[in-house]
Parts: structure tokens; C-alpha cells; sequence
């Protein structure tokens, strides 16, 4: 006979495996990693900006599980939504019919957008990547799509395409027609336009890799050169969207700038369903879907599910009932600029950088002759080893959460549930000072650990 069954008791009886399990099943480089830098840790619950371990104590989740956590974990209306639409019982997905919730939240999120016209909607950030590259090549008629360098886009075809970084991109080829143009270079974009085959460019307001926003007059710059060569801006807000950088999207910080095409996604989840978005002019729409005959030229099997539409809703009422955007900028510039004030203190500090909540920390080569040979001897390693130091104490002593911006980056990227306030940025200034004094004292622990690390990078050439 077949047991009835039941997730809490497995959860109970087999939970602990779960390392193992991983190494059997699913990515076996991923708890290897987790060990050799000590964040193989094992969270009992969450809620809000915090987890818990077995032993009650609590961390300060400064990574928001890569941005996806905007609201925080298990939030009590995104819960309830979900509850309400399970317990209806709706007819989802029946492909034949035009249910109520994707057009309410369609309707919504075009309110925050009143330059733009349509939505599709499907199940993650790179699909809504994914979609708007489609869209914009099908719209103009031209193959070629421009990103900036070191951008981050998502990993599937398309959108590997127009990933800045040579290490997600090595052994995927050949990719669609693209052309990496630098971030703020009006002039490279300006050469490439008038090759006459450019769709589209597509920018991230501010690279979540490493945080780096785009110039002054840039944005506005650009969408001027694509309009006059018939081409398209694509604003990739699938991290900065929705109120992470103190606007509703980060494109709103330049004057003027009204992108064709934007993608969203991450927050818009709640953190349970997943869900992207690509908003459009109607013009570009009604040239996709130009007949009956092209009705299904684009869709997603999981898009526009009752769970995901729900879930959506109910986080954009959050954002609207608890203001969350203006406490991502205010509680981010409080955060931002008390650790801009440290610049001056710690030598290995070379910069603060970012807006509302997605803030970027970078470590530099420092002055004194002590602390110079130490940084050499992990840069000659690999480059990033120092932020991974400063990320690990950080979780090990005073848990809190945090991620290394990129590969090869000395930058550590902030970019915690937008509900948190002044008591968490406080607990993690406090934190990160401890830790850079640490460092600049010659604290013996912290050094000792960068030295397996040396080990480890050399001994993965």
C-alpha cells in the first residue's frame, strides 16, 4: 500500500542528507564550494531579512537570495495571496480562455510605466531577457543585439548572448550576432549603429556585476542614437526593478530616458513563484502578434500562471501600502554613506558606490608595505580573493549574508530585502568595521584563511 504523503515527515527523516544529496544529484561543485569557504551551514527558517539555525541564533540576510527576496522571506499579504488563489480553485492554464489576474497585473505594472503599452509574462529573469531580444530583433528586422561589457543578462542562449563575462560564455558557442560596446561610451555606440543591422542595445541602469552605474547623460544619449538609427533600448530592471536603487525601476534616476522594452522579474516573485516580465510599446507588440496566425509565435507554458499573477499583485500592494520604495532609499543612503565614510579610514577600502539598496564595496591595494604583500600575494592567486575574506568572517562571526560581486572582482554587493531599516544597516556597519579592522591589524584568523584559499586557487589551475 502506498503511504499518504507527507512533506514534514520527510523533511524530518531525510532533511539532514541534504549536502549529500546535492553531491549525489544535483551540482556537486556547489557543496564543495559551500565547505571549503565555511558557508556550508545548515537554516532551520527564515522570515523578513533574517534566518535561523538550529541553535536559535539569528543571521542578517544581506543578499536577499540574489535579489529575488525584495520583500523579505514569507511575507504575511504575499502568503495570504497565495492561500486565497490555491483555495479558489481557479480553471488555470486553460489556454483558451483570458483570465482575470494576468491583465490586473499586466494593468499595474504599466501604471509604474506609463510610456509603455503591453506585457508578457514568463517565468524568470533571463526569459524576459529572452523575450524582449526576440521581440526587438522581429520589431526592426535586424539580427545584431549590443550590451555593454560586463554585463549580466541570464545564462540561457539568448541571453548568454549578450553576457559581458568570458566565463559564463567559454564552451557555449556560437551564440546569436552580438557586440559588446563599453558602459557610458556614446561614441562605440555610435560606430556600431551605423553598420545599419543593430536591433537593439540592451543595459542594466546600474551592472549588478560589480555595481557600476551607467554615466550621467548616458542612458538619454543612448536612446537618442538608437531612435535615430530605428533601433531599440532594452532596460534590463530584472534586479534594479521594482524599488531596489530607491525608484521604482533605476532608469527613472536619468531625466528623459523611456526605454522600449524592459524586463523584470526576481521581486516581482514574492519570493515563491517564479515569474518575469517584459514590458513593451504597443507598436512592438502588435508587429510580434501581427495575425491570429502568429498568435502563439511567443508564449511560455508556466506564463501568466494564477500563483505567479497573485503573487505579483500582492507584492506590488506591498510595495504601495509599506512604501517600500522610499525606505530602500532612505534606509540605503544611510547605509551607503556611513560606509562611504569609512573610505578614509581603511586603506584597503578604495570605494563605496550605488543607489538605494544595491551598493557595491571595493577593495583596493593599500599603501603600507605590510598589508601591499599580503594583498599581492592573493592577487597573484586570484583576483577577488580579498572580498571572499571579508564576505566569510562576516557570515562565520557576526552572521550576516553577504556575496562577492563577481568573479575576479574585489567588490562586495549589497542587495538585501528592500523592508530592511536602520537597526540592520547599523548590525551590518558595525560588522564590517570589526572586520576591517581585522584586517588592517594583521588579525592572524582572517589572514590564515586567505592563505587556504591561495592554496585552493592554485591548486584549481
Amino acid at each position: 500500500m502506498t503511504k499518504e504523503f507527507d512533506l514534514g515527515r520527510l523533511l524530518a527523516e531525510r532533511g539532514a542528507e541534504r549536502y549529500e544529496l546535492h553531491t549525489r544529484h544535483l551540482n556537486h561543485q556547489l557543496p564543495r564550494m559551500l565547505r571549503t569557504i565555511g558557508f556550508d551551514r545548515v537554516y532551520e527558517r527564515a522570515e523578513g531579512a533574517y534566518f535561523w539555525d538550529a541553535d536559535g541564533d539569528d543571521y542578517l540576510d544581506m543578499l536577499a537570495g540574489f535579489g529575488v527576496m525584495g520583500l523579505g522571506r514569507h511575507h504575511p499579504v504575499v502568503r495570504k495571496a497565495l492561500h486565497d488563489v490555491l483555495d479558489a480553485s481557479l480553471a488555470d492554464l486553460t489556454r483558451f480562455d483570458c483570465p482575470p489576474l494576468p491583465g490586473l497585473l499586466a494593468e499595474k505594472l504599466l501604471s509604474y510605466s506609463p510610456h509603455l503599452d503591453r506585457v508578457f509574462f514568463g517565468n524568470s529573469g533571463t526569459e524576459a531577457v529572452e523575450t524582449a531580444l526576440k521581440f526587438a530583433r522581429y520589431a526592426t528586422g535586424r539580427p545584431r543585439i549590443l550590451y555593454c561589457s560586463h554585463a549580466f543578462h541570464g545564462l540561457t542562449t539568448g541571453s548568454l548572448s549578450v553576457n559581458g563575462e568570458a566565463g559564463f560564455r567559454d564552451g557555449f558557442a556560437p551564440l546569436l550576432p552580438d557586440t559588446a560596446v563599453p558602459l557610458g561610451d556614446l561614441d562605440a555606440l555610435a560606430r556600431e549603429l551605423k553598420k545599419g543591422d543593430v536591433a537593439a542595445l540592451i543595459v542594466e541602469p546600474i551592472q549588478g556585476k560589480g555595481v557600476h552605474e551607467a554615466p550621467p547623460g548616458y542612458l538619454r544619449g543612448a536612446q537618442e542614437l538608437l531612435h535615430r538609427h530605428k533601433a531599440l533600448l532594452i532596460a534590463d530592471e530584472v534586479q534594479t526593478g521594482l524599488g531596489r536603487t530607491g525608484r521604482f525601476y533605476a532608469y527613472q534616476h536619468a531625466e528623459g530616458v523611456e526605454p522600449d522594452l524592459v524586463c523584470v522579474a526576481k521581486s516581482l516573485s514574492g519570493g515563491y513563484v517564479p515569474v518575469g516580465a517584459t514590458l513593451g510599446k504597443d507598436w512592438i507588440f502588435r508587429k510580434v502578434y501581427s495575425s491570429m496566425d502568429r498568435v502563439l509565435v511567443h508564449s511560455a507554458s508556466f506564463g501568466s500562471n494564477a500563483q505567479a499573477m497573485a503573487a505579483g499583485l500582492a507584492v506590488l500592494a506591498v510595495m504601495e501600502n509599506e512604501e517600500i520604495v522610499a525606505n530602500a532609499a532612505a534606509v540605503g543612503e544611510r547605509l551607503r554613506s556611513r560606509l562611504a565614510a569609512l573610505v578614509d579610514t581603511y586603506e584597503l577600502l578604495a570605494d563605496v558606490r550605488g543607489r538605494g539598496l544595491m551598493i557595491g564595496i571595493e577593495f583596493g591595494r593599500p599603501r603600507s608595505l605590510k598589508l601591499r604583500s599580503r594583498w599581492t600575494m592573493l592577487q597573484a592567486a586570484r583576483k577577488g580573493l580579498f572580498a571572499q575574506m571579508v564576505v566569510v568572517p562576516l557570515l562565520q562571526r557576526h552572521r550576516i549574508l553577504t556575496q562577492v560581486s563577481g568573479d575576479h572582482l574585489e567588490v562586495i554587493k549589497l542587495i538585501p530585502p528592500l523592508i530592511i531599516g536602520e537597526r540592520e544597516a547599523d548590525r551590518f556597519v558595525d560588522a564590517f568595521t570589526e572586520v576591517m579592522d581585522d584586517a588592517h591589524n594583521g588579525g592572524g584568523l582572517m589572514w590564515d584563511f586567505g592563505k587556504t584559499l591561495v592554496k585552493q586557487a592554485v591548486g584549481n589551475r
